[in-house]
């Protein structure tokens, strides 16, 4: 073996500071944006705040002067009512640092989000898992539930980390051990699971109770116990037992860090409005718009020299990439936006009954950007549109084919169903059968186990748990 020398051509994506910036800028929140750029001002002396424009903000003039179109007779959606972010409760006892700092993040009224990063950030979780790990964080919502697929985890971590569903699926297992119990669920079986897991051996009832929540727990509302009983084939006084233990654990994991909540409500980053029977997107809520360079250091540079220019003039141009890379978010969050309205005017119209098939890569390839930019420019983003504050994620959704050569989108699907149950007979409950028979009639054709798994999406019980016979 001889040591030698080779030369070869090649390509290769470099991310530069400037990008890593701007990527992460773009994933940020309204609040969260607030905050970093706070936090920019306090570090760095050649940013300030300007003057506060007196000028209103779109959001407050589309809430002043609402537009005709909108519809005040229309009860508002569920996504109108805003967030309550809840904080966690203290856990545990003595006067060591931990209490201490316990304590301090329940007064900061902390979130859900915020407890779980504080968490995996004292894990033994290399760098790479780390970043997947607050990626499956964000995805889990105020009940502690994940409701993100680990594919598109994958996709909204590309093209920073290159993740497979497997490796996604890994740090999942790890997160879902943290505090609470039961958190980073995907079902209501996998969540008591978890928590009978974290319960010591000897717990009375604890063997069948897993049993009941890995396959019978759907099934139990249906059967009852003594049906459960005959299934499992163990002794009815046992499944009273595991039952005991199961009513025991807490379904909703996430939602008992509400108890010392303080009421807060989703900040609209753009603004919809129909202007001349035109639909106009606009943004909302620019904090980026009151940040400048300080002119006072500004001058100074002039007149400085050695290390106090350098120093400054290092900040001066760590100052102009924010504010480029500002621009640069309002300008993507508004091409994303006005190709979402341009493909859900029906929505804007009539309603989620309206809404059409709309995937991350038919916007990507309408504005020409990569499927991650624009995970990235909607995630945790609202809109104020005529029928509330939306979130951006409600825009898309899967598309199933119909009888006239278009397709319906698998959120219309569910409005067509939650309208269908809800005008039925409650004596004469509709089948899953019935109702994708009915849908079928009216061009949808949706077979029978898809039905049962939107209904279920839906919280829908089955036709046999709906019957009301008084």
């Amino acid at each position: 073996m001889k040591a030698r020398l080779q030369t070869s051509l090649g390509q290769q994506l470099v991310l530069t500071p400037q990008l890593r910036q701007s990527l992460h800028l773009l994933q940020l929140s309204a609040h969260e944006l607030e905050a970093e750029l706070a936090e920019a001002v306090e570090s760095n002396p050649l940013l300030d705040w300007t003057e506060p424009a007196p000028v209103a903000t779109e959001a407050a003039q589309a809430d002043e002067a609402p537009s005709d179109d909108a519809r005040d007779d229309e009860p508002a959606p569920e996504w109108e009512r805003g967030e309550e972010w809840p904080a966690p409760t203290t856990r545990g006892s003595g006067n060591n640092d931990a209490d201490q700092d316990a304590a301090e993040r329940v007064a900061a009224s902390e979130t859900l989000h915020d407890y779980l990063q504080w968490q995996l950030q004292l894990s033994q979780l290399s760098p790479r898992q780390l970043r997947i790990g607050i990626a499956l964080v964000d995805a889990i919502d105020d009940d502690g539930y994940l409701r993100e697929t680990p594919e598109a985890i994958s996709t909204a971590l590309a093209p920073d980390i290159v993740a497979s569903s497997d490796e996604v699926l890994a740090v999942l297992r790890q997160l879902q051990r943290l505090d609470p119990p039961g958190v980073g669920a995907r079902d209501l079986g996998e969540c008591l699971s978890l928590q009978l897991d974290a319960l010591p051996a000897t717990t009375p009832g604890r063997e069948l109770a897993l049993r009941i929540a890995n396959g019978a727990i759907e099934r139990l509302p249906r059967i009852g116990r003594d049906g459960l009983a005959r299934e499992l084939q163990v002794p009815v006084e046992d499944i009273d037992e595991a039952l005991h233990l199961l009513r025991s654990l807490d379904p909703r994991p996430g939602a008992r860090h509400g108890d010392l909540a303080v009421d807060t409500y989703v900040v609209p980053d753009c603004v919809i409005r129909r202007r001349g029977g035109v639909w106009e997107v606009a943004l909302a809520n620019q904090p980026w718009a009151r940040l400048g360079i300080h002119q006072g250091y500004e001058r100074m540079l002039q007149h400085a020299a050695g290390e106090d220019a350098s120093y400054l003039r290092s900040r001066l141009q760590e100052a102009r990439w924010l504010l480029k890379n500002l621009q640069a978010r309002g300008e993507t969050l508004l091409k994303v936006v006005r190709c979402v309205v341009r493909q859900q005017s029906g929505f804007l119209e009539f309603g989620p009954q309206a809404l059409r098939p709309l995937t991350l890569r038919l916007v990507a390839a309408e504005i020409g950007v990569h499927e991650s930019t624009v995970s990235r420019a909607i995630a945790r983003k609202y809109a104020h549109t005529p029928r509330g504050t939306v979130p951006l994620r409600a825009f898309f959704a899967s598309g199933i084919e119909a009888d006239d050569g278009g397709e319906a989108s698998s959120t219309a699907i569910q409005a067509m169903i939650r309208q269908l149950v809800s005008a039925e007979d409650p004596r004469k409950p509709l089948s899953d059968a019935r109702l994708a028979d009915m849908l079928k009639a009216g061009g949808v054709p949706v077979a029978r186990r898809t039905v049962a798994k939107y209904r279920e999406a839906l919280r829908i019980p089955s036709s046999h748990d709906r019957v009301r016979l008084g």
